[in-house]
């Protein structure tokens, strides 16, 4: 075994039992036995058909969302208003949805909705960046709360339920429901739209002309202007992308999930969606993996409430998680790094 390889797993393990370790004294501070915790985390994600199948369904908003993030992030346009985008989204799907159209004309439909609705939404701060140089960072925040009174007006006016009764719409038409993969689970088509969006988005960073220009971009703005490049069509386009990917999320949300909107609606996908592309290190098919993670804690923290934890402390342990793949990957280069200068030394 090579001393590099001896180095990955040193580093890899001494991470893994700080993190063990920390999350441990977390649960028992809590009151609870981190050996139940870890088996109802472990039998609440993967289970029963049923769990892996709420697994998945969590999985999908994440890596959609987190898609956003990493096509955003790569042109150092830091897009935080996914958030926002899924709520949009969900708003313009919500209303295809309830439209009288037939067969799959009603699902596609109701995707495009939510497609248009995050770019549009997205357009905003991307228009302010470009026109008046107002930071995205900050303009994309504010829309995800303006977005929220927005879903919490349109469940009270022109979308509530035919009842009134409840801050919430009707449900969406049959048609307009994403198929489900397997009778009597919750899982849907919306899993097939994740995992093509990913594959699409890796190619198109990786082989396209448009994909080296966002990373040329986001490696130099001076230099990339200084090479001739259209640099503001490009930060636009890569916002309202990352916008329409966020629409898409909300809108196979409503298609595939709730099949109705609410107030409130999203569980922080759209915040959630920045840990899971850092964690990929921006990269479309190291969101997978990362989602998929992310889902599972998810799914699972049902059945860790049951064994005596509080959600804030499952949400702690999620941190707790994240910094520790993080520090893994921030610590490794820099070892390999002493080392190397030390053989040549």
């Amino acid at each position: 075994m090579s001393k590099s390889t001896l180095i990955v797993i040193g580093n890899t393990t001494v991470w893994l039992l700080i993190a063990c370790l920390t999350c441990a004294s977390i649960i028992i501070v809590a009151g609870a036995s981190p050996l139940a915790v870890a088996q109802a985390l472990i039998q609440g994600a993967t289970g029963t058909q049923y769990n892996i199948s709420n697994t998945l369904v969590q999985t999908i908003p994440l890596l959609i969302t987190a898609l956003a993030v990493v096509i955003a992030f790569r042109a150092e346009m830091f897009n935080i208003g996914v958030e926002g985008q899924f709520l949009i989204g969900a708003i313009f799907a919500c209303w295809a949805g309830q439209q009288p159209l037939p067969g799959h004309l009603a699902v596609t439909a109701t995707l495009l909705a939510s497609i248009v609705g995050g770019a549009v939404w997205s357009l905003i701060p991307a228009l302010m960046l470009h026109f008046r140089g107002v930071q995205i960072v900050l303009s994309s925040l504010i829309m995800n709360f303006i977005a929220a009174q927005v879903v919490a007006w349109v469940v009270r006016g022109p979308l509530q339920e035919a009842v009134r009764e409840y801050p919430q719409s009707d449900p969406i038409k049959a048609a307009a429901e994403l198929p489900k993969i397997i009778s009597g689970l919750q899982l849907r088509a919306g899993i097939w739209v994740a995992l093509a969006a990913a594959i699409i988005f890796d190619f198109l960073l990786r082989r396209t002309i448009f994909g080296h220009q966002i990373k040329a971009v986001g490696s130099g703005l001076r230099a990339s202007k200084t090479m001739g490049l259209p640099v503001s069509r490009i930060l636009v386009s890569t916002v309202l992308i990352s916008g329409a990917l966020g629409g898409l999320a909300g809108g196979i949300q409503v298609s595939g999930v709730t099949h109705f909107l609410a107030d409130p609606y999203s569980k922080g996908y759209g915040y959630t969606a920045i840990a899971v592309a850092l964690l990929a290190r921006l990269s479309p098919l190291g969101a997978i993996p990362a989602a998929l993670l992310f889902g599972a804690l998810t799914s699972g923290s049902s059945a860790a409430q049951s064994a005596g934890i509080p959600v804030v402390v499952l949400q702690v342990i999620q941190a707790v998680i994240l910094f520790a793949i993080l520090g893994a990957r921030y610590t490794l280069p820099r070892i390999m790094m002493r080392q190397a200068k030390e053989a040549t030394i």
